[in-house]
């Protein structure tokens, strides 16, 4: 699966500098790139009842059913002597009438990226493999370090730009399924991570992969801090995120101590100030501002040499007016799906409170069906998908 993978110093990654302008790259990684700028994104219907970004995004939390995929959990220990969770969906089964409901052993496979502090238990990420293995894709969703429920054995964690984990799940779920083509779908910071990885390897994407999507991206993450520390709604959304982060400092103290003032990340009232004493010095940035500067994906568009569909709300809280839209029309790869409305990672249609659905969950797992030739399972009825207690 090409070049061996190492785990690189963040102090050495280049940022690209390449111009907007519109150039046709040679020798494509995905050999029909026209069929899947073939697919077109269906219209988002916000549902009447929600009223504008913030009750999208917290509709999106709270409405989503726990869809049960039905997941083993794989632990693989990574080359620096700690470990990655995943959760393995079941194969797809096949139409009805072309068998006898048998699974398809040779389905292709969808790598599902959470976002932060999310995990793979998430309602939005198993909506999502549901909605896959219903489309003949079989899903994996890859938990982050410290997300799967059991703390990881070093000081390091995950953060925004951290792309080495997501590089060796890829080359290891391609030992695990020679010859299956693969796509990539990713949440919020896991959408950050995807892009900046597909960019950073340009053209020497690795083969088995043909396609990805990503969902509410914060494609600049000095812009979406700035905008998470203003308003009574951003500093909620920040408490959340704080208070999670905070519980999990304390679990790993005795690894932290030698590198941070662990009292003082503790004190963080905001994600910039979490940033600066936790994020930065543990993994090698200079400070939190480098640390966004260095791990933003917006900068790595112009450099992705797989198709890849942007959903992304214009109205999103987490990043507003962050529509990267000179990047998407300089790169043909960029597929478009932009929207007036949806919050972030909400999305939310339907007539009725009761019965909702997900348009950028359901619609990324089209796309990554359809460039990776999937063949459909049978449909379940939104009533009748399994779902936890």
């Amino acid at each position: 699966m090409g070049r061996p993978h190492s785990y690189p110093v963040p102090g050495t990654l280049r940022i690209p500098t390449r111009s907007l302008a519109r150039r046709d790259p040679p020798s494509p990684p995905f050999s029909d790139l026209a069929r899947a700028r073939d697919f077109r994104p269906r219209p988002f219907r916000p549902a009447w009842w929600i009223p504008g970004p913030h009750a999208h995004t917290l509709a999106g939390k709270l409405l989503r059913p726990r869809v049960d995929p039905g997941v083993h959990r794989v632990r693989l220990d990574t080359p620096d002597g700690d470990f990655l969770l995943l959760d393995v969906g079941p194969e797809p089964t096949r139409p009805e009438g072309s068998s006898d409901g048998a699974a398809t052993p040779e389905a292709p496979v969808g790598i599902v990226l959470h976002g932060l502090e999310g995990s793979s238990e998430r309602s939005y990420v198993r909506w999502t493999m549901e909605a896959l293995r219903r489309r003949g894709v079989r899903p994996v969703a890859m938990n982050f370090r410290s997300c799967g429920g059991e703390m990881n054995r070093r000081p390091r964690s995950y953060h925004s730009g951290e792309t080495g984990d997501l590089a060796w799940v890829v080359e290891e779920l391609a030992r695990r399924f020679p010859n299956r083509p693969m796509g990539i779908l990713g949440f919020s910071l896991g959408g950050n991570i995807l892009l900046k990885y597909l960019g950073e390897h340009g053209d020497s994407v690795p083969r088995i992969l043909r396609g990805a999507a990503a969902i509410s991206t914060p494609f600049d993450l000095m812009a979406g801090t700035q905008a998470l520390e203003s308003g009574p709604m951003g500093r909620l959304y920040t408490y959340y995120f704080i208070r999670q982060l905070r519980q999990k400092v304390r679990l790993k103290a005795h690894l932290l101590e030698p590198l941070v003032e662990v009292e003082e990340v503790l004190r963080a009232r905001t994600l910039r100030e979490y940033d600066d004493r936790h994020t930065a010095p543990i993994h090698g940035f200079r400070d939190a501002q480098d640390y966004y500067e260095r791990s933003s994906s917006r900068p790595w568009l112009t450099e992705i040499r797989l198709p890849t569909l942007l959903l992304q709300a214009q109205d999103d809280p987490f990043l507003p007016d962050g529509l990267p839209t000179a990047e998407v029309e300089a790169n043909p790869h960029l597929i478009p799906g932009f929207t007036k409305g949806g919050g972030h990672v909400g999305f939310v249609e339907g007539a009725h409170p009761a019965a909702p659905s997900f348009w950028a969950d359901e619609e990324a797992a089209r796309f990554l069906a359809h460039v990776l030739e999937a063949n459909p399972a049978e449909p379940l009825n939104p009533g009748s998908r399994r779902t936890l207690p």
